[in-house]
């Protein structure tokens, strides 16, 4: 950080007051002073290259985010070394600018409704990319616009006259000598969005483009030269790129929440608002409770997923490396927990900006504030890499899984093990939500047990409900649907859950007794202050008494 603050490379003007255009002009000058840079100071590790770009951009978008953040990682992990040896070093030294062209005009979260056709000519060994539909074209992703010369495009393989589903495929888009479009590829910018400014997004149409067939990334998948389509040992392989940004946008939720709590708390702090007493000073606006409520749980959650996000990213990377070795075990729920964890934290945290802002009053409708600016960049999260309600329902299948795996008599690892808990439960002859689990307020162990006690409740009570619909419908797709509110809810619980687990855990690995002691206070804040904006939950499955929620809610203002 000290490299960049101290260079004079990267300094510049007050963005508040450069438009769209210049916004765009000085990300790439930036980015590609910061190419330069890391070629001088040898800097090669992906995590010190994220710092260091973050540093340069001070947490903003900018150009060559999906080169470096999706073209480059899905090369490592999709790419045959051959393919590697051919395209990653020309990516890395930026002859090759790459971006991830997947979302379409008429489709995004939805893959299988992605239009895009890459089907294969064995007389020539190539593949003829087309966009056959008007929501077949490519859109949004960023980098295409303007900047790239390449894309990592997304479309539905035919080889032998079957579909075999998506698959990906390096495209060049335009001249790498005049950067013009190639015959064939129609290719720019979408224009104004609500932020973003320094992002050409981009949309991509293709008409009969011909690549060769060794642009087909075939580390899992494979068409020989004649057609023979070879299947991966799991479908799911082929989509470890979005896998792996869903993770990081876990990460990001926590660095954007923690950049807004950061300016209303500093800002009420030094902001004087009426009077608690006539005749006496204005006091600090931080000094009323109802600032403090707005404001402190937040920054309790930012720290909450901070340690969620370092938690995913290194389940991430261990997983990866089970996966390169054939072990796909803990694939699906590496799955599930990315996607029900991207939505948690990216709706909350985007929330939460929003609710920073408000808290500063007409300041924060500034874009001098700086919140504004935070808000605009980080709300995207919630649609881009999956539609968050969509990636609750994915999680909850999971979910729904692991419960028709317990109550058939199957033992569930991970973080799902808790649903074996059920079928001890209903040995007891009450009902499993009659049964109070016994809840300390100020533990935060106690409090993990409560929220995986709701958890189990709600994702027993949505698996019910679907099999209840079932009953009652010939259509699977019927009865999921009108079981869609109750999963969505179970996948929160699993979630939220997931994350006070988390938490808790790493309050033991901390040595330093007063730092422990503050985490354990914003732990418990985060906690309790959950339990308090879900008391229906906790009251209706028997978790909680009537008495408990009073405490509980009082322990949350005791803490502010």
């Amino acid at each position: 950080e000290a490299l960049v603050i101290n260079d004079p490379d990267f300094q510049h003007e007050d963005l508040n007051f450069l438009s769209r255009s210049q916004r765009y002009e000085q990300a790439i000058r930036k980015s590609s002073m910061m190419v330069m840079k890391l070629r001088e100071y040898g800097i090669a590790d992906p995590e010190e290259i994220y710092w260091f770009k973050s540093s340069v951009h001070r947490g903003r978008p900018e150009p060559l985010d999906l080169h470096l953040g999706m073209f480059l990682p899905t090369l490592l992990t999709q790419a045959t070394p051959e393919q590697q040896d051919r395209f990653f070093m020309p990516a890395w030294n930026l002859e090759i600018i790459g971006t991830y062209a997947q979302t379409e005009m008429g489709h995004g979260t939805h893959l299988r409704g992605l239009e895009t056709t890459a089907t294969y000519d064995p007389a020539t060994q190539e593949f003829i990319l087309n966009s056959p539909t008007v929501t077949s074209i490519k859109w949004w992703p960023g980098g295409l616009g303007k900047t790239s010369n390449h894309a990592i495009v997304l479309a539905q393989l035919y080889t032998q006259g079957q579909c075999k589903g998506l698959h990906a495929f390096v495209v060049p888009i335009r001249q790498l000598g005049t950067h013009q479009p190639l015959p064939g590829i129609t290719v720019g910018d979408i224009g104004p969005k609500f932020g973003y400014d320094e992002m050409d997004n981009g949309y991509l149409k293709m008409d009969n483009f011909r690549i060769p067939r060794e642009n087909m990334l075939m580390k899992y998948a494979q068409v020989e030269p004649d057609g023979t389509y070879v299947k991966p040992v799991s479908d799911k392989l082929t989509y470890g790129t979005m896998v792996f940004i869903r993770s990081l946008i876990v990460g990001d939720s926590a660095r954007s929440l923690s950049r807004a709590c950061t300016i209303a708390i500093r800002y009420s702090a030094v902001r004087h608002q009426s009077e608690l007493k006539p005749g006496e000073p204005e006091p600090q606006i931080l000094d009323y409770q109802t600032q403090q409520y707005k404001l402190f749980p937040l920054l309790a959650t930012a720290y909450a997923f901070h340690f969620v996000g370092a938690y995913i990213k290194d389940t991430y990377h261990r997983i990866s490396g089970d996966i390169s070795e054939g072990d796909l075990t803990e694939l699906p729920e590496l799955h599930a927990l990315t996607a029900g964890l991207k939505a948690f934290t990216s709706w909350t945290a985007n929330a939460g900006i929003e609710e920073c802002r408000m808290a500063c009053g007409g300041h924060g409708y500034s874009r001098c504030s700086g919140i504004p600016d935070i808000y605009v960049t980080f709300t995207p999260s919630c649609t881009y890499e999956g539609e968050n309600t969509v990636m609750m329902l994915q999680t909850a299948r999971f979910l729904v899984k692991s419960y028709t795996q317990v109550s058939s008599g199957q033992q569930v690892t991970g973080m799902v093990s808790y649903l074996n808990d059920l079928s001890r439960q209903r040995i007891q002859p009450q009902h499993v939500a009659a049964r109070t689990v016994a809840v300390w307020i100020s533990d935060p162990a106690s409090l993990v047990e409560a929220y995986k006690a709701r958890a189990a409740r709600l994702v027993e009570a949505a698996a019910k409900n679907l099999q209840a619909e079932l009953n009652h419908r010939k259509s699977k797709e019927d009865a999921w649907n009108r079981t869609s509110v109750d999963l969505v809810r179970a996948s929160e619980a699993h979630c939220h859950y997931v994350i006070v687990k988390l938490f808790t855990a790493k309050l033991s690995e901390v040595s330093d007794a007063a730092v422990r002691a503050v985490l354990t206070e914003l732990c418990l804040l985060y906690a309790l202050y959950g339990i308090s904006k879900n008391t229906g939950d906790f009251l209706q499955a028997g978790i909680l008494t009537d008495a408990q929620v009073t405490q509980v809610n009082q322990r949350v203002k005791e803490l502010l």
